[in-house]
């Protein structure tokens, strides 16, 4: 079964053409600046790939170029969009409503739409990446795959604030996660690579990119997840704060004259690594500008090691210990500085870094010493098969389902 994979933003879509049944990797893109006159299309694997100058003005415009792109040239990945069995959606938000992916029907959509307002620059788009999918593949089926989904099984002493009971019977306010499919993807390959079954372990997941998250994940169930009621919590981030004392926001809002809006602004797009070092969002420009001497970019540069850290603490204590660290994404997969960072200090707690294995590029791995009582493991992410996984799934029991009746 071929799956097309669709990851859209608010102004960029993502894709890549997925053979589930052979694990091959047929197609990948992404349509940058859409709705902008700097709109590009970039398409191809690896050394094949190409960027082109194009015209869209919106998604729809952006679906239609990726679907011709799949078809055409003498390298397309396949002859006709008959070919695409299946589509499955990145979906950041699913509230209460989704513990699971699901096919996609006019009920879905409505939940989505209802739930953009706790990730109004996903749920959003994701819309009309599906609008656009409907409209240029009427009846071919689609799956809708939730960040927060694998957080479901959060116990209410996790997901609950501890505000006033009826905010969270009037509004749902509780945590939800994100990064929910990136964790459930590490987690299943962290059990693969210690010979283990996933329901034995105790396992602390980092997911450390622009955006961050930790989970524990207590015998294969998500018991915390560090990202609350929008992605905004926990971490510091490449542009995010993280969690921060809530009375600052009516502090800085008075004193700064800002509306809620610019006050949410400031929280999610000029704040984290950004805002502290004054450099970057971007680690690696972060580490430069630390090297070169900027007081600033060390002091980012320690927050950030020490907001993980503090993380991995509570995990444990929340577990009752931990079986092995796993990081992921671009921070976690390819810093052997913020790696040494992190873990520094932490041998008392049977955690040992191998200085050799950490500065070691590779796949799947792990960087602890043999005799580390904790195994701390690199496993690179991998979102995108997870969706077409749990596309292919939900699409073949239904064509199973309907076959045996």
């Amino acid at each position: 079964m071929n799956v097309l994979v669709i990851n859209a933003g608010s102004s960029s879509l993502k894709y890549q053409l997925i053979n589930v049944e052979t694990h091959t990797l047929m197609a990948k893109g992404i349509c940058e600046r859409v709705g902008s006159a700097q709109a590009f299309h970039k398409h191809g694997l690896d050394e094949n790939e190409v960027v082109i100058d194009a015209k869209m003005a919106n998604h729809d415009d952006a679906m239609a170029l990726v679907l011709d792109s799949l078809v055409s040239g003498d390298d397309a990945a396949i002859s006709s969009l008959s070919e695409i069995d299946a589509v499955g959606h990145r979906i950041v938000q699913g509230g209460k409503y989704f513990d699971r992916s699901v096919l996609i029907d006019d009920d879905v959509i409505a939940k989505i739409d209802e739930l953009a307002e706790l990730a109004p620059l996903h749920n959003g788009a994701a819309l009309m990446g599906i609008h656009a999918c409907q409209k240029h593949m009427p009846g071919v089926p689609m799956v809708a795959v939730f960040d927060t989904s694998f957080f479901q099984t959060l116990p209410p002493k996790a997901y609950m604030y501890p505000l006033p009971y009826e905010l969270y019977e009037k509004y749902a306010i509780r945590k939800y996660g994100a990064h929910g499919t990136s964790h459930r993807y590490i987690s299943e390959r962290a059990a693969a690579v210690l010979d283990e079954p996933l329901e034995d372990l105790k396992l602390i997941t980092l997911h450390l990119g622009n955006g961050c998250s930790a989970s524990a994940i207590d015998h294969g169930v998500a018991v915390d997840t560090s990202m609350g009621l929008t992605p905004l919590d926990g971490l510091m981030m490449g542009t995010r704060c993280g969690a921060i004392d809530p009375a600052i926001v009516p502090f800085v809002m008075e004193h700064e004259n800002l509306t809620a809006a610019e006050m949410n602004d400031l929280m999610n797009k000029q704040s984290g690594l950004l805002g502290i070092s004054g450099v970057s969002n971007d680690l690696r420009s972060v580490r430069s500008a630390s090297e070169e001497g900027n007081e600033r970019a060390m002091l980012a540069y320690d927050m950030f090691s020490n907001s993980v850290k503090k993380y991995i603490g509570q995990y444990i204590a929340v577990m009752g210990g931990v079986d092995a660290i796993v990081l992921t994404a671009g921070v976690g997969e390819n810093c052997e500085k913020m790696r040494r960072m992190i873990f520094s200090g932490l041998q008392p707690l049977g955690i040992v870094l191998d200085e050799e294995k950490n500065r070691h590029r590779g796949f799947e791995r792990i960087i602890s010493t043999d005799d580390s009582a904790v195994q701390i493991i690199i496993i690179p992410t991998n979102e995108e098969y997870m969706i077409a996984r749990d596309t292919y799934e939900i699409v073949h029991d239904q064509e199973v389902g309907i076959s045996a009746q």
